[in-house]
Formats: C-alpha cells, sequence, structure tokens
C-alpha cells in the first residue's frame, strides 16, 4: 500500500494508508442526465471528465492502479446513438492519452475483448499501449474496461488454457489459481483492493468476477458524474477500518 496524504483543516499533513489498487464500477451516467432533462450521452461525457478528475488524484496520493468498468458486453444493446456516443468519448480520451500520459507518467490500459471494437479504436490502443509499456511496471496505471465481462474474460483464460493442454504445454493436472490468474486481462496487475460502485446500485454487475474474491466493497447513492475527490477519500477512510483476514481468523 502506498501513503494517502492529505490536509487537516490546520494544514498540517496526515499520512493515511491507500489501497495498492482501487477499482471503480462507473454508474449513474445516464439517471444523472435524466435529473436534468438531457439526453444520456451528456451524463457519460460529464462521467469522462469525472474519471479524469478521479484518475489523476489516484495518482497524486499513491494509488497505483486505478480501473474503471467503462463498457460491459452488454452495453452493446443500448441504443445506438448511446453506443456512438460512448465509443466518441473512447477516441477523445484515447487521443488526449496518447498525448499527455507519458509527460504525467501514467500507463492507461483498456482491458476487455477488444476485437470486436471499430479499427480505429484498436490502433489508438495499440498506440497506448505502446507508450505504456516504455513508461515500465512500476508506473500509475490508469486501465478501462472496455467490451468487459467477468464471465466473458474466465471464458476466453479458459479457451486460452485449454489450447495451452493441447498443444502438449500443459498438463491439466498442473493447472492452478495462478495458471488462470496468468491469463486473465489483468495479469500485469494485483486483484483490486477496494471496488466503489456508485448509484445507489448494490451487485456487481460482472465486473472482475475472478479477481475480487477479496476485494472490500464500498456502495454510495452519489452518481459518477457527481464523484468527487472528497468521496473517495470517505470511501477510503471506510476501506481502512475494515479488518482484512482473508479467510484467517
Amino acid at each position: 500500500m502506498g501513503l494517502f496524504t492529505r490536509k487537516k483543516k490546520d494544514n498540517a499533513p496526515e499520512n493515511r494508508p491507500v489501497p495498492r489498487h482501487i477499482a471503480v464500477i462507473m454508474d449513474g451516467n445516464g439517471r444523472w442526465a435524466k435529473k436534468r432533462g438531457l439526453p444520456r450521452k451528456a451524463g457519460h461525457k460529464v462521467g469522462a471528465e469525472t474519471f479524469r478528475t478521479i484518475a489523476t488524484y489516484c495518482k497524486d496520493i499513491g494509488v497505483q492502479y486505478f480501473t474503471v468498468y467503462a463498457f460491459s458486453t452488454e452495453n452493446w444493446k443500448r441504443p445506438q446513438d448511446e453506443v456512438d456516443a460512448l465509443m466518441n468519448l473512447f477516441r477523445s480520451y484515447l487521443k488526449e492519452a496518447a498525448e499527455t500520459m507519458f509527460e504525467r507518467g501514467v500507463a492507461v490500459r483498456v482491458l476487455g475483448d477488444l476485437t470486436v471494437l471499430p479499427e480505429d479504436i484498436r490502433a489508438q490502443i495499440a498506440e497506448v499501449d505502446e507508450i505504456a509499456d516504455r513508461l515500465g511496471p512500476d508506473a500509475a496505471t490508469a486501465s478501462l474496461c472496455i467490451n468487459y465481462g467477468g464471465r466473458d474474460e474466465i471464458k476466453n483464460a479458459v479457451r486460452a488454457i485449454a489450447q495451452q493442454v493441447k498443444a502438449g504445454e500443459l498438463a491439466p493436472e498442473d493447472i492452478t489459481e495462478d495458471t488462470i490468474t496468468a491469463n486473465l486481462y489483468t495479469a500485469h496487475m494485483p486483484d483490486p483492493d477496494l471496488i466503489i460502485r456508485p448509484s445507489g446500485e448494490i451487485r456487481t454487475s460482472n465486473f472482475l468476477l475472478w479477481q475480487s474474491a477479496y476485494s472490500e466493497y464500498y456502495f454510495t447513492d452519489v452518481l459518477w458524474p457527481d464523484f468527487k475527490t472528497t468521496d473517495l477519500d470517505a470511501a477510503i477512510d471506510n476501506f481502512n477500518n475494515r479488518n482484512r483476514r482473508f479467510g484467517g481468523v
């Protein structure tokens, strides 16, 4: 864990531990827009700005990995204009990331089944991947899960392992939990310590199913576009008051 540095009212610094890996289910964009009489895509735009703010804040306070659920395998069922708006937001963010992330020292990764994404977005992802590789494994990492589903991820990992067995590279009895972990999209990062779900919903929604076995969950009624750094502070404080036993006493 890193150190969470915050200012007291008297401006004296106060150090608090922070989770190494925080993940967020970015929920409530559509409801935020509806409450204001705006189209759903307006909520997604503000939600993207919130992501930038919170991702930067996470780096500043020492969180090494920040992962968000941006677009699920089920989200293709949404109205086409909303899907198109989300794809354009991804284009805009990936362009910005390619231009600025190296200077900021933040490695941007995109996780999920990327094969069905538009070709130009896949090209942008390849570009930010190359820049992230140059930053090295110790860089702060912001990951967007796009066309992601926890069950789909596990299915794809099982298929990859089955191919290794078929090729004679792996014996079935040698398959361990580490084997499965190594074939997930998140193989390059530790499991999330804390998963935050805004918007008042209390479910995991097929997010990081394997990786969240011992994650702490924090639920809040705040809609994602309204989520502030103070809300993240509250989640971290709540996390720090929990006793994580990992199945022990």
